[in-house]
């Protein structure tokens, strides 16, 4: 409790990115919700929680080459300071994973306090950032009930394809569980809809279907289905720096400032991007 204070007293929000359901555009919206929010002098920190380290290769950092990652913050062997790495994007770092971290799981089953072993760590560098967005890994286990723990808010990317919204009252059922037991101030707070194809009628209809369930918690921006989105993870680089004219660029811009905007930070000025 007196962790969750110190966090809360700052700066810092602190949110999860999250969806139990794997490909559905967390890493990709995590990678460039935080290059994007940077880009508006938000200093941000993203959290690579998943055992895959995709945000971690998909900023440029190569987990193989890595002395220590976020697998040592978690077992206490290391601290955030001494793990987190720069990006080619001003005012954005990250802690980096690395495939040992799949271990992490097992090796916390038994240890103290295993839950909020990340609040913990995290703790101690809250007050460098203003954002700090943890990608979670497609599975509640103990690594993403440490992002839960810590979080203030959850934010869902829902892929705007067939079958959407499966298991996504379990990710729901899951919070309420963390918010009851451990966290009584998380909240589903964001959900974002991404792999969006204007061209078809079934992107427009589980976009309605999701805006009919969650209301204004979905944000007016849509993620586009792009190439160069998909193109830009393989070159180590946010789609601001591969490509910042795309669509998808632009896309994710607008989708920071309503983030922003959600917290009381929007920048007071915007600007216009070719598409």
């Amino acid at each position: 409790m007196i962790l969750r204070m110190v966090l809360q007293n700052h700066r810092a929000r602190v949110i999860a990115v999250a969806n139990q359901k794997g490909g559905v555009g967390k890493t990709t919206t995590t990678i460039n919700l935080g290059a994007s929010i940077a880009e508006q002098g938000q200093r941000v920190l993203i959290v690579d929680l998943d055992p895959q380290a995709n945000a971690t290769t998909g900023l440029g950092i190569a987990s193989r080459d890595l002395s220590a990652s976020v697998y040592e913050v978690v077992l206490q062997r290391a601290t955030v300071a001494e793990v987190v790495c720069t990006t080619e994007v001003p005012n954005l770092e990250v802690v980096p994973s690395s495939l040992s971290l799949a271990g992490a799981e097992i090796e916390l089953v038994t240890a103290f306090s295993r839950e909020h072993r990340l609040e913990k760590a995290l703790a101690e560098v809250a007050d460098d950032y203003d954002i700090i967005l943890i990608d979670c890994p497609p599975a509640l286990g103990l690594l993403t009930v440490n992002a839960l723990v810590v979080a203030e808010e959850v934010l869902v990317p829902i892929q705007c394809e067939y079958y959407a919204l499966e298991g996504l009252g379990q990710l729901v059922g899951n919070v309420d569980l963390v918010k009851a037991n451990l966290n009584p101030g998380l909240e589903i707070s964001t959900i974002a809809l991404v792999m969006y194809d204007a061209r078809t009628k079934l992107s427009e209809q589980v976009a309605d279907e999701v805006r009919s369930y969650f209301g204004d918690r979905v944000c007016r921006q849509v993620i586009p289905r792009s190439v160069r989105l998909s193109e830009a993870p393989s070159f180590g680089q946010p789609i601001t720096v591969y490509d910042p004219t795309c669509r998808g660029a632009v896309a994710y811009r607008e989708l920071a400032r309503e983030v922003l905007e959600r917290g009381g930070a929007a920048p007071e000025t915007t600007e216009e991007v070719a598409s």
